[in-house]
């Protein structure tokens, strides 16, 4: 399940990777949806329904136990909205995961990753398992850029993952355990009340 579709970029790798998988997405502007059906059209044979909706609102309809994995890459402009990164949120997320299913979102901060932490402290009261990965220079807080954080029930293949990172063109760090509670140290759960958008991205960092 695709919580944002976007160009369905994700949608094309698993089905190149994993071909025959079951998959569905959540968009909420149909006019990003109309323009990647009509400008980028996935292969031949290849179907993932998008629906158009608020990622939350879609999610709260699935049923339990229905999805192997859920991806939460939604971005409003430069910022995932507040109401997408809420201990609530995350809940529903766990009820709709079958067993050992994950849970893997898309989170984009900079120093001091305030941001970043919160969301890892709030999977953390969620899920029993919880990884992030990011690339060294934004471990260090010392540019902007993109944390991707899984959870499960079931344990993470961390080893794996972390040698897959490692050898990346774009190395990235994998943080999980002990190491990750004192990254988060201090940082509050996240909820419907507390929630708020994530950061704007530094100017110009997008620029061609």
């Amino acid at each position: 399940m695709h919580l944002g579709a976007g160009a369905l970029t994700l949608a094309r790798y698993v089905d190149a990777t994993r071909r025959g998988s079951r998959q569905r997405a959540v968009e909420i502007s149909s006019e990003v949806a109309d323009l990647v059906r009509d400008e980028l059209p996935l292969g031949r044979g290849v179907r993932v329904p998008v629906q158009i909706a608020d990622a939350r609102e879609a999610l709260s309809r699935l049923r339990d136990g229905t999805a192997d994995l859920i991806v939460l890459d939604v971005f409003a402009g430069a910022r995932t909205p507040a109401h997408l990164t809420s201990v609530e949120l995350m809940t529903d997320i766990a009820r709709v995961l079958a067993p050992g299913g994950v849970f893997a979102a898309n989170l984009a901060d900079g120093p001091p990753l305030s941001f970043a932490r919160g969301q890892i402290a709030t999977a953390q009261a969620v899920f029993a398992h919880v990884a992030a990965a990011a690339e060294p220079g934004i471990w260090r807080g010392r540019r902007f850029g993109n944390v991707v954080l899984l959870g499960s029930a079931e344990p993470l293949p961390v080893d794996d993952l972390a040698r897959r990172c490692a050898g990346d063109p774009a190395p990235a760090r994998v943080m999980t355990g002990q190491a990750l509670r004192r990254f988060v140290a201090g940082a509050a759960v996240v909820t419907d009340a507390t929630a708020v958008a994530s950061p704007e991205p530094p100017p110009g960092l997008f620029a061609r």
